[in-house]
């Protein structure tokens, strides 16, 4: 024989609902920036194989160039190496977009919590941890040989090439939106825009002697200006006016990203 129970009604008590947390644009960033960097994690090497052309140019390049007034042309060279490794790193990160956009996994990430903007400025500072690693790799190769290294105004360097990064990558990732899965259109416009951008910061040869037009086109080239405060930083040389000109071309490479990035990223769909 079983015993029926009963409950008082006037004990029970309603299950509260749990508050649920918006994680917040920082937090969406951040977890944006590390599901970027888990490939790299898994892969470290792949560091390496995106630094054979910087590697090449360092080795071909460097012993052809006379010795500077200052010293060694790896004095003069290195800081253009870093810089060029920058760019090209920084501007091949929209190809990676556009294979997500390809595969149907970047529509994935705009159905989710996620916050739009966080999409972009996670990925863009994502750019910076690679561009360290290079630098690293650089640097100890060019160390034993005859440059000098200056830390503390690598580390300036580092960060003013880290802004540059950032806006550089963001604009890539902006021209991955715009091209959306026609990868060719991509790949078009990048190498049309890079190679221009990069022999006129006077990165492999000083643009000195050049001719008028192709002076004014340099001047015109916000690289030039990283370039140079990144070789007088890389001396050990603190010429501010110099350092703040490249922390100028830098901010405003960013801005110009950062913000045509977000506009494509809130359009994307």
């Amino acid at each position: 024989m079983s015993t029926l129970t009963t409950t008082d009604p006037s004990t029970l008590t309603t299950p509260r609902a749990v508050p649920t947390k918006d994680p917040g644009f920082l937090a969406d960033t951040w977890n944006v920036m590390t599901r970027e960097l888990k490939p790299l994690v898994r892969e470290p090497a792949s560091v390496l194989f995106a630094m054979v052309q910087p590697l090449v140019f360092l080795g071909l390049f460097a012993p052809l160039l006379p010795s500077t007034p200052d010293g060694s042309a790896l004095q003069w060279f290195v800081p253009g190496i870093v810089a060029m490794t920058c760019l090209m790193g920084a501007s091949f990160t929209g190809s990676a977009l556009t294979t997500e956009m390809m595969t149907g996994s970047h529509e994935r990430l705009l159905v989710s919590p996620l916050n739009r903007s966080a999409l972009l400025v996670g990925r863009a500072l994502k750019e910076v941890v690679p561009m360290l690693m290079q630098t690293a790799i650089i640097l100890v190769i060019v160390t034993p040989f005859s440059f000098d290294l200056h830390l503390p105004g690598v580390l300036v360097a580092v960060a003013l090439l880290s802004l540059f990064s950032i806006g550089i990558g963001s604009l890539s990732f902006a021209l991955a939106l715009a091209a959306k899965d026609n990868e060719w259109v991509f790949w078009t416009v990048q190498q049309t825009v890079i190679f221009p951008v990069l022999l006129l910061a006077g990165i492999l040869l000083p643009l000195d002697g050049a001719p008028g037009w192709l002076q004014t086109a340099s001047d015109l080239n916000p690289l030039t200006y990283v370039v140079e405060a990144s070789r007088a930083l890389f001396a050990g040389d603190w010429p501010m006016a110099t350092i703040g000109q490249g922390f100028l071309g830098a901010g405003l490479v960013a801005a110009l990203g950062i913000g045509i990035g977000l506009r494509a990223m809130r359009n994307s769909s």
